[in-house]
């Protein structure tokens, strides 16, 4: 089956949450918590949150595969610029994340592929499309933060010229579904 790719439009935001449930281990969930009203679901966050423009989160940053008419995978990516004027960090769980950021990247904040969409080279290609648009953009390379606990993720970015850069203890929380490390990730 044939697969395409192409930026994803508002009315992906819902797929989009859903994947971004998958790729971060519980850490959506947990952001998406505090900024959920009461009674609201946590992908409904999501999706409110990835359907605004003109910021960061949003589906404007979001590259979809798709075959068939489905969507089987998203990457989500945003230039990483230092901000001096920005608030520090003082949630707990958050908190120690906030030192892993390397300005003038492209951010890779989720690369997710539905399980039956795995391990058929989407990966490389969703990289492929994160290295020329960092190089549109004039950027120095790529960023990640990728969890210690997996291995696979890891050992597929190094394979494809990710080194470790940095790294931080997880504060451990119930929404998490991994504790340990977290590591900062550049190519080249």
């Amino acid at each position: 089956m044939s697969v395409t790719f192409r930026p994803a439009l508002s009315s992906d935001s819902r797929e989009i949450s859903r994947l971004f449930l998958i790729s971060s281990e519980g850490a959506a969930a947990y952001i998406w918590s505090q900024l959920a009203q009461p009674g609201e679901e946590l992908l409904d966050v999501g999706t409110r949150r990835y359907a605004r423009s003109g910021v960061d989160f949003s589906y404007e940053n979001c590259l979809i595969a798709e075959a068939e008419g489905q969507v089987v995978g998203m990457m989500h990516s945003y230039a990483m610029h230092h901000d001096p004027d920005a608030a520090p960090v003082t949630d707990p769980v958050l908190a120690p994340y906030a030192d892993l950021e390397i300005p003038d990247t492209l951010y890779i904040s989720s690369l997710a592929l539905h399980e039956d969409w795995r391990n058929q080279g989407l990966g490389l290609k969703f990289l492929t499309r994160a290295r020329a648009r960092a190089e549109e953009l004039g950027l120095i390379g790529l960023s990640l933060i990728d969890y210690a606990a997996n291995t696979g993720a890891r050992r597929f970015y190094e394979r494809h010229g990710f080194r470790i850069v940095g790294s931080c203890s997880i504060t451990p929380h119930p929404m998490l579904r991994v504790t340990g490390e977290a590591y900062l990730m550049q190519y080249p």
